[in-house]
């Protein structure tokens, strides 16, 4: 799938939201943001200066991010939580802002919780597993 620019801007922008709401950035955010930015094709200069100053950026808004078409919003709620959890703790304002956007882009909210539950805390998300969901429908 051709993903259009403008959703890739927005996943990345969602997905520094998600690593900011805790007020917190873990390395394992920073890698997964570098990761999925690096395969989005933005220029690791970009990323890493916003990197830098996420947590005092007042530019980036907690919006929710709305995308061209629900398998697009699907995989960010998948990589968004994945995210989330990637630091081992996951803040109730880090899931209201991802269910907040998959209910902007039209996701039932029991597709959400479904996805939610896929996740277990206890047992962590290896950083090793680099399978995000958008990998599955970029074009490479």
């Amino acid at each position: 799938m051709e993903i259009p620019y403008q959703d890739k801007s927005n996943y990345l922008k969602g997905l520094l939201i998600v690593a900011k709401i805790d007020k917190q950035l873990a390395s394992q955010e920073k890698e997964i943001i570098r990761e999925i930015g690096e395969k989005l094709g933005f220029a690791s200069d970009f990323y890493e200066d916003i990197l830098k100053t996420l947590l005092a950026n007042k530019y980036i808004l907690n919006d929710p991010i709305k995308f061209s078409n629900k398998t697009i919003a699907q995989s960010f709620i998948e990589d968004g939580l994945k995210l989330a959890f990637s630091d081992d703790r996951i803040t109730d304002s880090e899931v209201d802002w991802l269910r907040d956007t998959a209910l902007a882009n039209d996701l039932d909210d029991v597709w959400f919780e479904n996805t939610l539950k896929e996740f277990d805390i206890s047992s962590g998300i290896p950083l090793n597993n680099k399978n995000f969901a958008i990998y599955s429908i970029l074009q490479v």
